[in-house]
């Protein structure tokens, strides 16, 4: 179609049009009006898709993100940002330690250990967002341990929060882990998923590859319709990264259908991080998913703003105060020897909380009075989920007058105020 504009005679000129009508609309020499819209012929103005007619083959990658059945990440503080109990810990060798809140390091006659928040500044999984990781050093070394020694890092989940995972049903929910790991070995190791009400075990591996390199790791583990988590606050589940044990842990196969726990099955490859002063390993970003993934689909870590984070933790763990001359609560002298006073929580904590004080002579001060009166302990008492009373007498130092109120304080560096209800 060619048009001529004459604008001295305000005219317009033509040749033949060539025009199309239909229910679809009209086309103008190649042109397709339709409901006022103007569309190439190329263009899809409406579209009528079969079922199936559109498959993920057909869909870029990211176009449609992954979607999760849990508004909230399944692991705590999978990116190490929390750590309560101070970013460093040295011989490490015995009992729960938390290099990071929600995650417990276990060493059992196996060697002793350095282990901090690492602050990360550059590699692979900085570049993917990540500013700080758990480190483990091994400060002691133990190339020949015993058969019951064992060490192992692990988070614990209180099987309330598992519900989604269908576990015990026809509907059961595969899972995939997922984090990043550095280490000064290659070679391949164990995490296992631990299932404590019908002790049940499901495990997968892992290989560092290159060494002194953060690399990501994505394990698969199946589906398990025997034993229900319990629907309560305790533990039902745990993520164990075995890092090292005695014959009686590696002496099996790995099992990778779940399984009637088994020892021997357990850390049937072995990292074992305690054979050299030369070994470390670290790790961050650590993310539990419904479902089953790859590197290439699975859903991109669910980053927490720090006080959600920190929130979270809390419910397990709660630092209150610590160092010299840090306020711990108000109070009053009951009697002249006996001290009244109330912490309440930032959060609900999973169960009534137990103290994790550092306590000694002179490490309390209740001021009143223009005075300051220096005590030795503190004891909790009539705790809820939600606040503690925390008492002191004349044993622990208490001396002034019934009635006067106080306000509580701690007066050494060292001195810790916590309470833990931790899985």
């Amino acid at each position: 179609m060619t048009v001529e504009i004459d604008g001295a005679n305000n005219t317009v000129k033509t040749n033949t049009i060539s025009e199309v009508t239909s229910a679809n609309g009209v086309t103008v020499d190649g042109l397709s009006i339709k409901d006022s819209k103007l569309v190439t012929a190329n263009s899809v103005v409406e579209a009528n898709i079969t079922n199936g007619a559109v498959t993920s083959s057909k869909i870029a990658s990211g176009v449609i993100p992954a979607s999760r059945p849990n508004a909230t990440p399944l692991v705590y503080n999978g990116n190490c940002a929390i750590a309560q109990r101070g970013i460093s810990q040295t011989g490490v060798s015995s009992g729960a330690n938390y290099p990071v809140d929600r995650f417990q390091l276990y060493p059992t006659n196996l060697g002793a250990y350095t282990i901090t928040q690492e602050a990360l500044t550059s590699g692979n999984a900085f570049n993917n967002g990540f500013r700080t990781a758990l480190r483990i050093d091994t400060t002691t070394a133990d190339a020949s341990p015993s058969g019951t020694d064992y060490l192992i890092l692990a988070q614990k989940f209180e099987g309330q929060d598992l519900q989604v995972i269908k576990k015990g049903s026809s509907n059961a929910e595969k899972l995939t882990l997922s984090f990043w790991v550095k280490s000064n070995k290659t070679t391949t190791g164990q995490v296992n998923l631990f299932e404590y009400q019908n002790n049940r075990l499901v495990s997968g591996t892992y290989t560092v590859s290159v060494a002194n390199t953060w690399e990501k790791k994505i394990i698969n583990f199946p589906a398990d319709t025997t034993g229900a988590f319990t629907n309560s606050n305790v533990v039902s589940l745990g993520i164990e990264w075995f890092l090292d044990s005695g014959s009686n842990f590696s002496s099996g196969t790995a099992p990778t259908s779940w399984e009637a726990q088994s020892n021997g099955d357990r850390n049937a490859n072995n990292f074992a991080l305690a054979s050299s002063t030369d070994n470390d390993f670290a790790i961050t970003g650590v993310q539990l998913e419904v479902g089953e993934y790859t590197s290439a689909t699975i859903p991109p870590f669910q980053f927490e703003t720090v006080g959600d984070n920190l929130a979270r933790c809390q419910r397990y763990y709660y630092h209150h105060a610590s160092g010299d001359n840090k306020v711990v609560c108000m109070g009053s002298y009951y009697t002249a020897n006996n001290l009244q006073s109330t912490v309440f929580f930032p959060v609900s904590m999973r169960s009534v909380p137990t103290a994790d004080f550092t306590m000694g002579t002179g490490f309390i001060t209740l001021h009143r009075n223009g005075a300051g009166d220096e005590i030795n302990d503190l004891t909790v008492e009539k705790g809820t989920v939600n606040a503690v009373d925390l008492t002191a007498d004349n044993s622990d130092g208490v001396s002034g007058t019934a009635g006067f109120a106080t306000r509580v304080k701690t007066s050494n560096a060292s001195t810790v105020v916590a309470f833990t209800a931790e899985l």
